[in-house]
C-alpha cells in the first residue's frame, strides 16, 4: 500500500483512454507539444541584445604610490 507500481498507471492510461477515447488524447498531446513550441519561441524572441562594450575613457589616471602616501603624510602636518 502506498506504493504505485506500473499496473496502476496501466489501469489509469486505460481508463482515460476510454473516457476520452484515443482521438481525443492524441489531439490534446498535440496542443500540448505546440504549447511547449510556442513558449520556447516566445522565450528566444525576448532575449536582450548583447550590449554594445563600454567605452575605455581616453586618458586612463595613473597614481604613484609615493605620491599618495606624502600627500596623506603632508595633510597630518598640516592639521597638526
Amino acid at each position: 500500500m502506498g506504493g504505485v507500481s506500473i499496473w496502476h498507471w496501466i489501469v489509469v492510461g486505460v481508463i482515460v483512454m476510454l473516457l476520452f477515447g484515443r482521438g481525443k488524447v492524441s489531439e490534446l498531446m498535440g496542443d500540448v507539444a505546440k504549447g511547449i513550441k510556442s513558449f520556447k519561441k516566445g522565450m528566444a524572441e525576448d532575449e536582450p541584445a548583447p550590449a554594445p562594450p563600454a567605452a575605455t575613457p581616453a586618458d586612463p589616471k595613473i597614481i604613484d604610490h609615493a605620491q599618495t602616501a606624502n600627500a596623506g603624510a603632508a595633510k597630518a602636518e598640516t592639521k597638526a
